[in-house]
């Protein structure tokens, strides 16, 4: 007797077959986009292995202005150089007395080879306060405070070109090192810093210092865009003559002042929010010699302690730091998603799957990749460490970091192309 198969059953069947053809194609378009994932960072990796490796280092050569070992000229060279560090402040009153304490404390109180400026940009905080009473605390002569004059309306002064404009004015010296107020120097990071400039004949020397992180937004984004950064601009390409790539970081750049004043200073750059890189590029298009190099031993810094401070210092200039190249800065912004959040958003739902529905060999080799991109994100943060001195702590929040970086990619091209709160520490960026 033969049982007659319902059209209903034979249709559900049908529709079975279909889902199941379907989610087998869903598993190979994201097995196929997780191999790319783990190609592409495990290219990153190399990368980043290859920067960490070739970049120059500088390392405390002796205590204070004794640099040993030195001959007899080097070390008359070395404590005769004159020295004036500019710090531009504008609403650093957390800052300010930190930074001029570690300047002052890196170096011999008895020299005068070393001179300290902070100009202060018309905070509306406790800054210039804070500064006068350190000042009359320290009474130590090296200690200088300059009250900036307001910007000249009509010449389109732009972030904190103009307080470093008036520094340079007023300081004298052979050497001009202009330190961002969140810098920390270390005992002999100046002397070192002379010393490599002489014995090397560098016209700007600039560091990438020790990168302090506190607050869970620092911990998630910092290594990641500075390790774009790494990549982007790697130290030996920076440095080398002739290579077009061109690299400064604001934070800390020592000056030829001979050097400076041929690049015609910050009032050369007086429109550029990244003035630190069209400096940097003004240096290799006149034939100078630039050098950047890793420097914890120099120096640290914390540049955002908070989620706010990071959203505003970067947004303020990412994308002008590709040069307002939309594609690219897309491109970027989609990348770090892809390499970021995509292994770890796939592994939580095959893994959710697996659990309440079950998977076949195809969901466990997609498994499988993601772990295993996963795992070279770690190898990825512990590489950062070398070039940042960043811990690989909350790497596993790395999917949350890499949307957040994102963010701050798109969210730098509305700024800029809009003025829409674009602004640092609450003024704005838009020039005039």
């Amino acid at each position: 007797m033969t049982t007659a198969i319902s059209p209903n059953y034979q249709e559900s069947q049908l529709f079975v077959s279909a889902i199941e053809e379907l989610e087998a194609c869903e598993i190979v378009i994201v097995l196929a986009a997780l191999v790319l994932a783990l190609i592409g960072i495990s290219i990153q990796l190399a990368k980043l292995h290859q920067v960490a490796k070739s970049a120059p280092r500088l390392q405390i050569l002796g205590k204070c202005l004794a640099l040993e070992p030195l001959s007899s000229d080097q070390d008359a060279q070395a404590r005769g150089a004159k020295v004036a560090v500019i710090i531009p402040a504008y609403n650093e009153a957390d800052n300010i007395e930190g930074c001029v304490t570690s300047v002052l404390e890196s170096t011999e109180a008895a020299t005068e080879s070393i001179t300290v400026w902070v100009v202060d940009d018309q905070s509306s905080d406790r800054t210039l306060e804070i500064a006068q009473t350190l000042q009359t605390t320290l009474n130590d002569p090296r200690f200088n405070i300059l009250v900036g004059q307001p910007r000249p309306q009509d010449e389109g002064w732009i972030g904190k070109n103009w307080a470093c404009f008036q520094g340079a004015q007023q300081a004298r010296g052979e050497f001009l090192l202009f330190l961002d107020a969140d810098v920390r120097l270390k005992p002999g990071a100046i002397a070192t810093a002379i010393y490599t400039m002489q014995t090397e004949a560098i016209d700007l020397l600039t560091l990438c210092p020790q990168v302090v992180c506190g607050c869970l937004g620092e911990w998630l984004v910092q290594p990641l865009i500075l390790a774009l950064l790494a990549v982007g601009f790697d130290f030996s390409e920076v440095s080398d003559p002739t290579s077009e790539v061109a690299f400064a970081n604001g934070q800390f750049m020592l000056f030829r002042r001979s050097a400076y004043e041929t690049l015609g200073g910050h009032r050369a750059v007086a429109r550029q929010v990244v003035e630190d890189v069209e400096l940097a590029r003004r240096v290799k298009q006149k034939g100078l010699a630039l050098k950047y190099a890793i420097g914890h031993d120099l120096a640290s810094v914390r540049m955002y302690p908070s989620w706010a401070a990071v959203w505003e210092g970067w947004t303020k200039n990412w994308y002008l730091g590709s040069r307002r190249n939309l594609p690219v800065t897309l491109y970027t912004a989609g990348i770090v998603v892809w390499l970021c959040a995509l292994p770890w958003l796939v592994l939580v739902f095959l893994l959710g799957q697996a659990i309440f529905m079950g998977l076949n060999w195809l969901g466990w080799l997609a498994v499988g990749v993601a772990f295993a991109t996963i795992v070279l994100q770690y190898e990825l943060r512990q590489t950062i460490k070398e070039i940042t001195a960043i811990p690989p702590r909350y790497w596993w929040l790395t999917s949350l970091g890499g949307i957040l970086v994102a963010a701050i990619a798109l969210g730098s091209i509305i700024k800029t192309e809009t003025g829409w709160g674009w602004t640092w520490r609450g003024r704005s960026l838009k020039g005039k």
